[in-house]
C-alpha cells in the first residue's frame, strides 16, 4: 500500500538516483538523501538487454525499498515491463515507470495497462530517439511522465539539449489531456541544466552523479531548486 500520495508534495522537488550512489551502503545513502530533504528516491532497474547495463535486477533492492520514507520510485528499463512492475510493486515500488519501446515490443496495449497492473501508480517513459507523441495514448492511464535526457543505461552522461523542447511539449500534451500527470526529467541534471528543465515546466528532477559521492550533497540538492 502507498504511504505517501505523490500529489500531495509540493513541486519541484528532486528525486536523487541511487545509480550513482555507493553500492555497498545504499541504506546509508538513502538516509543521506532523507536527510538532505529529498521527498522521492529514484531507483533504476537495468536487465542488460532493454539497456546494455545491468543494475538492481534482482533482489538488492528488497531492503533499500523497505528503508526509505521517500516517494519509491522505480524506473524499469527491461525487457518485460509487466512482469518486472509486477515484482518490484510486490516488492514496495510506489511508483513504476515503463518504456513505451517495451511495451510496444511486448504488445501491450496503453488501455491495457489498468487491468495488468490494477491499483499501481505508474509512470511511462520513452528513449531520447522516440517522439515525443508516442506518450499521448498512454496520458488517461499514467500519473507520472519521465523524460529522459540522455540516453538511458548509463549514469554520469551529458544533458541533451533538445530535452527542454522536448519537456514543453510534453507539458502541453499534458494540458490537453486535462489530467494531472507529474512530469519528471532524468539525465544530466546539474545546477545549471535544471534551472533549464524547470523552465519547461518539469517537475522532479532526477539527479545522481550530481548529487552522490560528495560532501556538500544537501547544497547540492537545493542548488537544484534554486531560483
Amino acid at each position: 500500500m502507498m504511504r505517501i500520495d505523490p500529489f500531495s508534495l509540493v513541486y519541484p522537488c528532486v528525486s536523487p538516483s541511487l545509480l550513482a550512489a555507493d553500492k555497498g551502503h545504499l541504506e546509508l545513502e538513502i538516509e543521506r538523501a532523507e536527510e538532505a530533504g529529498a521527498s522521492y528516491i529514484h531507483f533504476d532497474v537495468m536487465d542488460g538487454r532493454f539497456v546494455p547495463a545491468v543494475s538492481f535486477f534482482n533482489d538488492e533492492l528488497s531492503k533499500p525499498l523497505s528503508a526509505t520514507r521517500a516517494v519509491r520510485d522505480v524506473h524499469l528499463m527491461v525487457e518485460h515491463p509487466i512482469t518486472e512492475a509486477r515484482r518490484f510493486l510486490k516488492m514496495g515500488a510506489d511508483i513504476v515507470t515503463l518504456h513505451v519501446e517495451a511495451l510496444e515490443k511486448e504488445g501491450v496495449a496503453a488501455e491495457d495497462l489498468p487491468r495488468l497492473l490494477p491499483g499501481a501508480l505508474l509512470g511511462v517513459s520513452l528513449k531520447p530517439a522516440t517522439p515525443v507523441e508516442a506518450l499521448r495514448k498512454y496520458l488517461p492511464f499514467v500519473s507520472l511522465v519521465l523524460l529522459m535526457s540522455v540516453e538511458p543505461g548509463k549514469g554520469g552522461q551529458s544533458f541533451l539539449g533538445e530535452s527542454p523542447a522536448r519537456a514543453r511539449a510534453i507539458r502541453k500534451m499534458i494540458g490537453e489531456s486535462g489530467r494531472r500527470v507529474l512530469l519528471s526529467i532524468d539525465g544530466g541534471i546539474n545546477a545549471v541544466t535544471s534551472k533549464k528543465a524547470l523552465a519547461s515546466g518539469v517537475d522532479i528532477l532526477v539527479a545522481g552523479s550530481y548529487l552522490f559521492g560528495h560532501d556538500d550533497f544537501a547544497s547540492r540538492l537545493r542548488s537544484l531548486l534554486d531560483e
